[in-house]
């Protein structure tokens, strides 16, 4: 199948605005049921480059964040992606990497307190 010029310019740009969305810093609230009189959750900042992302997260808080990076691939048959929690204590930055063979679809960073 052939794209015209025209489709070819809409699914690269969609896919630049994609890329460019994943690389400004989220941050999610906590999972319901775990409310705190305090502030919680780590600053995080995902870089996709090709099929690569990298994702540093900061926790600035006194309590301990579990961080997970999740990774969608693009394409249907490439293999999605969760990372086991690592442990962002107080003060502390930690980098998460996540790859996948092709295009990378979406990525996320999913907290949890520490139990």
């Amino acid at each position: 199948m052939r794209l015209s010029r025209r489709t070819a310019s809409l699914s690269v740009a969609a896919l630049v605005l994609t890329l460019a969305y994943e690389a400004v810093p989220h941050t999610h609230a906590p999972a319901a049921g775990h409310e705190s009189a305090g502030p919680f959750g780590a600053a995080c900042r995902i870089r996709v480059t090709g099929s690569k992302v990298t994702a540093y997260c900061h926790n600035p808080y006194p309590e301990t964040d579990r961080v997970s990076l999740h990774v969608e691939c693009a394409r249907w048959w490439d293999i999605d992606t969760d990372s086991s929690p690592v442990e962002a204590g107080p003060a502390q930055t930690v980098r998460l990497t996540g790859r996948c063979w092709k295009e990378v679809g979406h990525v996320w960073i999913s907290h949890r307190r520490e139990s």
